[in-house]
């Protein structure tokens, strides 16, 4: 049986754990907040007190943190970071939202200790993580990819979109799109409004048209509903959006930075609520 560890148990990561768990896999867990992984050691897993701990003896080990700061304390600290407990010749998964810039150094980190990179970060909310629907964009090694896919697969539809960092690239590009997404409708139903129309019947009409995608036609939704109950929250996005103009750096990314500017607003003055809170500043 393939031996994982998983390190980061917050709302996605303990819902990705609980997955890979269930598919059969043997499980340890760690999180800074020892609590989190109560609930994963009841359904079987083992509780490591450090991510050194936790990597020793796994063949994958997986992270899902918030940031390129914790992503390098969880895996390169000398005294319990997960590299300095892996073995060679084992994988190192990194799942959360990154700069591709901090992938780079991760991988030659990890090269270093004879360790392969894959960056696998997902699309996807809380009732994606619970469903097993999370899009996997993963980069990286053709070889480190398909050993970890079947692990990656009970999380949800896996895929090897190019070399390492490009998984991170893309899932900058993927939330870049959504903040962008939800910001203009967020602005187009406060202008409706203003004008006197039924925006409940008028969001009925629009989600026909192809205008609206998916994932306007949802957020959208929430926003009339007011619901902004943390699925995805305004800091978190906020975040994506400055690492993915610290990626791009002097290119010209003019309605992507319109998106971040709401967004960095957000962050400011309502930073744990959901990123459909934006319709606030419309109405």
């Amino acid at each position: 049986m393939t031996k994982i560890a998983f390190l980061g148990l917050g709302a996605m990561g303990s819902r990705m754990a609980k997955n890979i768990l269930d598919a059969g896999f043997e499980l340890t867990v760690w999180n800074r907040t020892a609590s989190a992984a109560e609930d994963l050691v009841k359904a079987g897993a083992r509780q490591a007190n450090s991510p050194k701990s936790a990597a020793d003896g796994a063949e994958i080990v997986i992270a899902m943190v918030t940031d390129d700061v914790v992503s390098s304390d969880l895996w390169t600290d000398e005294a319990t970071g997960a590299l300095a407990g892996m073995n060679a010749g084992s994988i190192a998964v990194e799942m959360s939202t990154l700069t591709p810039e901090w992938v780079a150094k991760l991988k030659e980190k990890a090269s270093a200790r004879g360790v392969a990179l894959v960056d696998a970060p997902v699309s996807g909310s809380l009732p994606q993580a619970e469903g097993r629907q999370l899009v996997v964009m993963a980069g990286g090694d053709t070889e480190a990819f398909e050993t970890v896919k079947p692990v990656l697969s009970a999380i949800g539809p896996t895929h090897h979109v190019g070399a390492s960092g490009q998984g991170a690239a893309l899932k900058l590009a993927v939330n870049a799109l959504m903040g962008i997404q939800i910001t203009a409708w967020a602005e187009m139903l406060g202008f409706l409004g203003k004008q006197g129309l039924d925006t409940h019947k008028t969001m009925d009409l629009l989600a026909t048209m192809p205008v609206c995608s998916p994932l306007a036609a949802g957020m959208s939704r929430l926003m009339l509903a007011q619901d902004y109950a943390p699925r995805f929250t305004n800091a978190l996005l906020a975040k994506d959006f400055r690492y993915f103009k610290q990626t791009t750096g002097n290119e010209k990314t003019p309605i992507a930075d319109a998106a971040s500017a709401v967004y960095q607003r957000a962050a400011e003055e309502m930073g744990h609520e959901n990123v459909t809170a934006v319709i606030r500043f419309y109405e």
